[in-house]
């Protein structure tokens, strides 16, 4: 039996494996997906294992998405763009390609949600691979203007610099002939971070913060009834929660991997994902 696994530190908390193997048992195929604990000590020598033919490809979830790159045959143009993989899939040759589908698949989520980014303000908290999915899929959406915050600002600042390269030409205009968005790098402890927190359309939480107990990446945030609110931590958070009470609409991650897992399932398989299977599976 073929294997696909999700590779991350820690993976516990996943529910990826319930929408894939639905999947996989509704449409007969004789393979199985499993989450596999990866210490970044060990993620050379599991994604050298995927070689092998008993494997499909893989998911990579944090803290890998960018550590991941060296160890593989190549990466496409999005996960170039976005410089995260979390999603390896074989060639017809057998190389190791990384993609991303966390931007897609966040971007019909919010569609879903009836959220057009176009000419809107977003705050990203975080500076991980699936913010970097987050800013480039928005950037790419036109917003208008675009702070990553981070615990660390100069991560945020590296972050919306390779994000300005990629998104522009060398008269610094996107592909539409346009400036792009108002970019702005903030600590999350900056005290001009919460008049961005208190105007912003869009609040999106890209961090671990929440998959545990009552941790949050922002206590209380000052947001308001024009605020969506949106968690890429797939459960009702504290930082869900606290929005709520502020009458912001609120939105947790769990559209984003069934939409972002639909194409990591056709990838794998060359079958496609049959998408309510795998939500009848998660609720």
């Amino acid at each position: 039996m073929q294997k696909i696994i999700l590779i991350g530190d820690p993976v516990a908390h996943s529910r990826s494996h319930l929408m894939h193997n639905a999947a996989l048992t509704h449409l007969g195929l004789a393979m199985r997906y499993e989450a596999v604990h990866t210490p970044a000590a060990e993620l050379a020598a599991r994604i050298a294992a995927l070689r092998g033919a008993e494997y499909l490809g893989a998911n990579i979830t944090l803290p890998h998405k960018q550590a991941v790159i060296p160890f593989l045959d190549g990466i496409d143009e999005l996960a170039a763009q976005i410089g995260a993989v979390n999603t390896i899939y074989k060639s017809s040759a057998g190389e190791l390609i990384g993609t991303n589908t966390d931007a897609p698949g966040l971007m019909a989520d919010l569609a879903e949600a009836g959220f057009a980014p176009e000419g809107r303000i977003a705050v990203i908290l975080g500076a991980s691979g699936a913010a970097r999915a987050a800013a480039f899929g928005l950037a790419e959406a036109r917003v208008e203007t675009l702070v990553v915050a981070n615990r660390t600002p100069e991560r945020a600042e590296e972050l919306l610099a390779d994000l300005l390269l990629t998104i522009t030409d060398d008269e610094g205009l996107t592909a539409t002939g346009e400036p792009p968005p108002s970019l702005i790098a903030l600590g999350l402890d900056d005290s001009e971070l919460t008049e961005y927190l208190s105007t912003c359309d869009l609040l999106l939480n890209a961090t671990s913060q929440g998959w545990h107990g009552d941790e949050t990446p922002l206590p209380d945030p000052p947001v308001g009834t024009h605020t969506l609110v949106y968690d890429m931590v797939y459960r009702q958070t504290c930082l869900l929660q606290e929005a709520a009470t502020r009458g912001a609409q609120i939105r947790d991650g769990l559209g984003m991997l069934v939409h972002q897992g639909t194409i990591g399932f056709t990838l794998w398989t060359g079958r496609e994902a049959p998408l309510e299977v795998m939500w009848a599976a998660l609720r």
